[in-house]
């Protein structure tokens, strides 16, 4: 059955609140300093409420990035919005060593062939051939889900 789910992930909703608190208690700050601060010249004030205003965006993507999971099938990676992170016949690899370049609590994913970029933060981001998933994911749910990938392609070699 293909569309059977082999693997899922839901972001943790304790790191997902801590994570967007620090991003928007950040974006706060610098927007304070940038309008309210001590004497600055007028351009970093600029620099500091673009900061701010850029930070306080990143927790709107991150809030709306984290309210759904993700979802392994034989068909590949998506999340739960059905966006295609991967299809199981494009995956040539995995990464998850303690030296890896990957999220926290995750994996890496590399492809066959590079696809467009695209970053979801907090759960996954994409880049070339390397799709990175983790974050405010719970490790257990991802070493599962890495797990599975794994078997994914020891069944297909």
């Amino acid at each position: 059955m293909q569309n059977e789910v082999l693997a899922r992930v839901e972001p943790s909703a304790l790191l997902r609140w801590i994570g967007l608190s620090v991003i928007a208690t950040l974006g706060v700050l610098l927007l304070w300093m940038g309008v309210a601060g001590a004497q600055v010249d007028a351009i970093w004030r600029v620099v500091l409420v673009a900061l701010g205003f850029l930070s306080l965006v990143l927790g709107v993507r991150m809030h709306a990035a984290t309210a759904v999971g993700l979802v392994l099938t034989r068909d590949g990676l998506r999340d739960g919005n059905g966006v295609v992170l991967a299809d199981a016949d494009e995956i040539e690899g995995i990464e998850r060593g303690a030296f890896a370049f990957k999220p926290s609590k995750g994996f890496v994913l590399v492809l066959k062939k590079a696809k467009p970029r695209a970053w979801m933060p907090g759960l996954w981001w994409r880049w070339g051939r390397r799709v990175g998933v983790g974050g405010v994911t719970p490790g257990h749910q991802t070493k599962a889900m890495a797990e599975a990938i794994q078997t994914l392609l020891s069944d297909r070699a």
